[in-house]
């Protein structure tokens, strides 16, 4: 149920793939900024799903109305460093997602200046 940094690489070019950040809006546009983090904003593509909006659901009906996709959609999900999408990728697993947690999170990617940043 994980996903690496070089597995995430080559999983982005898959149209099917949805990235999920469930961080706090703030995090996701790079207003809020980590000082442990070189760069602030999010992966390009990803969408934003805070977890506390994905706790407040009380239905996979709810949670797959929040996110938008379709039950069996392909689902990555991240946060800043891996908790909090460890979390919801149980959630999304419940709901009825192929979903799987980028451990490493926005802590690795922000830190790789190889890979594009979007705010």
């Amino acid at each position: 149920m994980e996903v690496t940094l070089d597995e995430l690489r080559i999983r982005l070019a898959e149209e099917a793939l949805a990235l999920v950040d469930v961080r706090a809006p703030a995090e996701f546009d790079g207003t809020a900024q980590a000082a442990c983090d070189p760069r602030h904003g999010h992966i390009p593509g990803a969408r934003n799903v805070p977890l506390e909006d994905i706790l407040e659901c009380r239905s996979a009906e709810e949670v797959r109305s929040l996110v938008g996709l379709p039950e069996g959609a392909n689902v990555v999900a991240y946060c800043h460093s891996g908790s909090r999408s460890a979390f919801a990728t149980q959630v999304f697993r419940g709901a009825g997602y192929e979903a799987q947690n980028y451990v490493g999170s926005w802590h690795e990617w922000s830190r790789d200046e190889s890979l594009p940043v979007e705010s």
